[in-house]
């Protein structure tokens, strides 16, 4: 199962129908997927699945019908086990842009790091899952695709949030920390955590 946020709502790519209530339930063939977006996107749906025997051929579909964007990211651990956030638009996020042309994926994720953070001397530890959310700029939606890093970090000054990017702050926060941030961040970053069951 693939989960799609829009907007922060949860659009969920399955091939099994359970038996839940609390969202409704849209087959591939025979639905308008930019209509459901819209839908979501003004607060009528709160949660959708979008069913078809092959997940795969959702996303593919999705894809035909909204233009993608990639790009990179970095869970960045320093050497304290303390994890990186950005602190943008009112919410604590990870470092992440998006790719430049002939760009390697891996290469995006700790140039935007960098970029964004000021914190280099990276190293990449492992891949972790891509997530998935649908935006809306100059009236166009469009599906990010962000590929994450967990990376390790040597870097000793003082981290510096790139102001044009509209970077209020970054912080490393302890393990301890990062369950209050997480309260006020964006469910595609939580996902990570969960699947990450947060720093030891």
């Amino acid at each position: 199962m693939y989960k799609v946020f829009v907007n922060d709502k949860p659009l969920f790519l399955t091939n099994k129908i359970s038996k839940e209530t609390d969202f409704q339930l849209f087959l591939l063939e025979s639905v308008d997927i930019v209509q459901l977006i819209v839908k979501i996107f003004q607060n009528k749906i709160q949660k959708a699945y979008l069913y078809h025997p092959d997940e795969k051929e959702i996303l593919k579909t999705l894809k035909t019908k909204i233009p993608v964007c990639k790009a990179g990211g970095g869970y960045v651990y320093n050497k304290k086990g303390e994890v990186l956030f950005i602190f943008r638009n009112g919410k604590w996020d990870l470092p992440k842009g998006g790719i430049e042309k002939g760009e390697a994926i891996e290469t995006t994720a700790m140039r935007e790091v960098e970029e964004e953070t000021g914190v280099n001397k990276l190293t990449v530890t492992n891949k972790l899952q891509k997530t998935y959310h649908i935006f809306k700029r100059n009236g166009k939606y469009k599906l990010k695709i962000t590929h994450w890093f967990e990376m390790q970090s040597d870097f000793d000054g003082i981290p510096q949030g790139q102001l044009e990017e509209g970077i209020e702050k970054v912080a490393w926060l302890k393990p301890d920390e990062i369950p209050e941030a997480l309260k006020n961040s964006y469910e595609n970053i939580k996902l990570l955590f969960e699947e990450e069951k947060l720093p030891k």
